[in-house]
């Protein structure tokens, strides 16, 4: 019974906490708005900071140790995205936030990598926040879902990116961008911003897709024999979806807002391309509510498959019983302390030379012909 308590918990427990959200600490209640605090785990050993300066012409890559090295970029005519990873040393965000006069409201919100995906508007920068899954795959063939913060922040002349890791999660940008003929090289910054939330977009569809997998593989397990096992690989499938549906729902919204709001810092050019975003995020929503229909499919296959074979194991002993009533009954009778000489009724099988072998042939005539009629009703 305490076993069965615990994994209830377990299990309910693991639908609200999954270890990609779990935190060291939280921000002490009652603190100043815009203290900046680390709530998260340290996931690089040294912060880096990379200058990606580009235009028509050229692209180049620069890493700097302080962000005044990004000066003479940001004073050209080319673009600078500064791409940060690493959320834990604060000192060195707090150079670069004060560098480019960012809101106290973006500094804290940077950090604090529980916040959901969202869009907020400050006088000259727009603030985004993007929760980035990376579906991989453990020894045992199951779907682990990895997750990070990504936050973006869109001013005149520069774009910055602050991810907690240093994943190559944006290496496709990359690669185009060394293309000459890359739209990312002919359009603006926003478009660049653009191109990073489309990347983190289509890291949805590879998660749904791999979850997709393991929701058939699990069908197709529990339709052939359902197991305990297959109960603890629901509720994770049911966590991942809930966490996934959590991540992508509000960036709905957030991406709206970018084409219904009028902002200098994004083009009507770049609103069409925002449009595919949304409509990205959507198909991913779908799916998503999908995949929930799915997993809550598994459970009712698994509780039927449990009620099947249980009516099984009671539909053969019940045969077993019903074969074995008469056979006791014969038994019994035979069974009884009866002495001919004092009881005044006699019962003459008793001292029947033959009487031994023919009640075992009457138990097994009995028994054949329950089976026969048994299977005639199909019941076996």
């Amino acid at each position: 019974m305490k076993k069965t308590a615990q994994k209830v918990t377990h299990s309910l427990h693991s639908l609200f906490v999954t270890s990609q959200t779990k935190h060291l600490h939280r921000k002490t209640p009652g603190q100043i708005p815009g203290t900046a605090v680390h709530t998260g785990a340290r996931r690089v050993e040294n912060l880096s900071i990379t200058v990606h300066d580009f235009d028509t012409e050229h692209y180049n890559i620069i890493p700097i140790k302080t962000i005044e090295k990004s000066a003479p970029y940001l004073k050209s005519k080319s673009k600078t995205w500064i791409q940060v990873q690493g959320l834990h040393d604060i000192e060195r965000l707090r150079a670069i936030w004060n560098y480019f006069e960012l809101h106290p409201l973006i500094q804290e919100d940077i950090v604090n990598i529980s916040q959901r995906p969202k869009v907020e508007y400050y006088s000259d920068t727009i603030f985004i926040v993007l929760r980035m899954i990376t579906p991989k795959k453990n020894s045992e063939g199951h779907v682990k879902l990895q997750t990070e913060q990504i936050s973006l922040v869109l001013g005149k002349h520069f774009v910055l990116s602050f991810q907690e890791s240093d994943e190559p999660v944006f290496n496709p940008v990359r690669k185009r961008l060394e293309l000459e003929t890359s739209r990312l090289r002919k359009f603006g910054l926003d478009y660049l911003t653009y191109a990073l939330m489309d990347t983190v977009v289509d890291h949805y569809f590879q998660a749904l897709d791999l979850i997709g997998e393991s929701i058939e593989n699990v069908e197709e397990q529990i339709i052939v024999q359902p197991r305990q096992q297959h109960l603890q690989r629901i509720h994770t499938l049911r966590r991942d979806m809930i966490f996934l549906r959590k991540s992508v729902w509000s960036l709905r919204d957030g991406i709206n807002s970018l084409i219904r709001d009028d902002s200098p810092l994004i083009s009507m050019e770049v609103k069409v391309f925002l449009k595919d975003v949304y409509d990205h995020v959507v198909q991913v929503i779908d799916s998503i509510e999908t995949g929930r229909e799915m997993i809550y499919g598994l459970f009712d296959i698994y509780m039927s498959g449990l009620s099947n074979r249980m009516n099984e194991v009671m539909k053969v002993l019940t045969i077993i019983a019903t074969i074995f009533i008469p056979l006791t009954f014969i038994a019994g009778i035979y069974g009884m302390n009866f002495e001919p000489e004092v009881s005044p009724f006699n019962m003459p099988e008793l001292n029947w030379y033959y009487g031994y072998p023919l009640s075992l042939l009457l138990m097994a005539l009995l028994t054949g012909s329950m089976l026969y009629f048994f299977k005639r009703k199909g019941w076996i």
